[in-house]
């Protein structure tokens, strides 16, 4: 079933009022972090904030950045925050196909200590340097047992420190990344993927407002936001406009009509119709269902 994630909100997990906060926001999706935002000192600390947000407000779609795989916190970040509720972890550093690989063989162990059934934890690689963009289809196409892998997510910050070059309010040094990123995900069959957080400027929501759109334009579902202020404006930004669910209702009505009496190419409105456009009208109708029944 397709997860509404039109906005994902990173919140450190060693900040248990924060965590609090967070849930109280309009963000389709939590995250819990234990890697970047958590000093080493509290990362093991930090993992009975996760059991305890968790088991509160198990309603919400809840995911855990753990840290990378070969950190020595990996293992613990598993065993200790694996519990019903969760839906699924952010694994930064992802680099390759054997890493999904490792990773499940580790999320199966954690299944079988708590008793979630097998599958039950989803996998979010996080797409953050050249290598990974390099090998992005490769690490997408992971086939385990059970199926692991909803999509990525994309981490811009990394990913230009790791190029050695500067993120800009333009964002063109990121249309590769970007682009390559979204065919890898459409071409093996699985969820749009989730954009980096918008990090230059926080109050200048209207180059955020830019950026989410050139994001979307390129095939993005959504985007990570690090504060509550960017839900709203993305949240939009990833919602069909109400004039694009009223040409999407006529699209798939008269079409069904016209197939009925055997054609399945048609005009609307100056439009060329066929099977393609009623798929993307469908899409639209699907998505505003989905935040309908959020609301």
């Amino acid at each position: 079933m397709p997860i509404l994630i039109r906005t994902a909100l990173f919140v450190p997990g060693n900040m248990p009022d924060r965590i609090e906060k967070a849930f109280g926001t309009e963000a389709d999706v939590i995250i819990i972090d234990l890697e970047d935002a958590v000093p080493l000192s509290e990362k093991e600390s930090s993992r009975s904030n996760v059991r305890e947000k968790v088991t509160q407000f198990a309603h919400r779609m809840i995911l855990v950045r753990t840290n990378a795989l070969g950190s020595p916190f990996i293992n613990g970040d598993l065993n200790e925050t694996i519990i019903e509720g969760v839906n699924g972890i952010i694994l930064p550093k992802v680099e390759k196909a054997d890493d999904i690989h490792d990773i499940n063989k580790l999320l199966l162990e954690a299944e079988k200590t708590r008793s979630i059934p097998e599958g039950t934890i989803l996998i979010f690689p996080l797409i953050e340097s050249a290598a990974a963009v390099q090998h992005v289809y490769d690490i997408v196409s992971t086939k385990t047992k059970p199926k692991r892998i909803y999509t990525v997510m994309f981490g811009a910050a990394d990913y230009t420190l790791d190029m050695g070059i500067e993120m800009t309010m333009e964002g063109n040094e990121l249309f590769y990344a970007r682009s390559k990123i979204a065919i890898a995900c459409r071409a093996a069959g699985i969820a749009p993927p989730i954009d980096t957080p918008f990090m230059i400027d926080l109050k200048n929501t209207e180059a955020l407002i830019s950026d989410a759109k050139r994001a979307k334009e390129l095939g993005f579902q959504g985007k990570l936001v690090i504060h509550p202020d960017q839900i709203e404006p993305c949240n939009r930004i990833f919602s069909p406009l109400p004039e694009e669910i009223k040409m999407a209702k006529k699209i798939v009505k008269a079409f069904e009509e016209s197939e009925a009496a055997g054609v399945a190419a048609i005009q609307l409105e100056g439009k060329f119709i066929d099977y393609p456009v009623v798929k993307r009208s469908k899409d639209i109708l699907a998505l505003a269902t989905a935040i309908a029944k959020k609301e």
